[in-house]
C-alpha cells in the first residue's frame, strides 16, 4: 500500500447519487478525494504510468480526482476513495516487464516451410471428380 502524505490530500463531502433514498438529497455522503500528483515525489516513469491509468481523472493541473460515492455513509466512502487512490498508486508503481525480441530458428523455418509444402501438395492432388457423365 504506497504511503501519501496527509499534506497533498484533499477532501469535500458532496451531496451523491446512489443508495440512501430520501437521506441522498439531505446529507453529504460522497466524498471527492483530490490528491497533488506532483507532491507524492514520484519517479518520472512512475508519473507516466499513473497519468496514462488515471485517465480523465487526472487534470491538467496535476490533481488527481477521485469520487466515491458508493456507501451511505461519510467514513465508508471516504474509506472507499483512499482505498481505490492506493490501489491507483500501487499499480503505477509497477514496472511492466520488457519483452524479449526472439526470432525462430532455422531449423523451425525449415519444418514450417516444410510443412506448408505437404498442405499445398495434398490440396494440388485435388480436383475434379470424373466418371459421374
Amino acid at each position: 500500500m504506497a504511503d501519501i502524505p496527509e499534506s497533498a490530500i484533499t477532501e469535500r463531502f458532496l451531496a451523491g447519487s446512489g443508495p440512501g433514498g430520501q437521506n441522498v438529497n439531505k446529507v453529504a455522503t460522497a466524498c471527492q478525494l483530490r490528491v497533488n500528483v506532483y507532491a507524492l515525489g514520484l519517479a518520472p516513469d512512475v508519473y507516466r504510468r499513473l497519468k496514462t491509468l488515471a485517465g480523465s481523472r487526472m487534470t491538467v493541473d496535476g490533481e488527481l480526482v477521485i469520487l466515491a460515492r458508493r456507501f451511505r455513509t461519510q467514513e465508508a466512502n471516504r474509506a472507499d476513495a483512499r482505498a481505490r487512490l492506493s490501489e491507483l498508486i500501487d499499480a503505477a508503481l509497477v514496472r511492466p516487464e520488457k519483452r524479449i525480441k526472439t526470432k525462430p530458428s532455422k531449423a523451425a523455418k525449415a519444418r514450417r516451410v516444410d510443412g506448408k509444402k505437404a498442405r499445398s501438395a495434398v490440396k494440388a492432388s485435388r480436383g475434379r471428380v470424373r466418371g459421374f457423365d
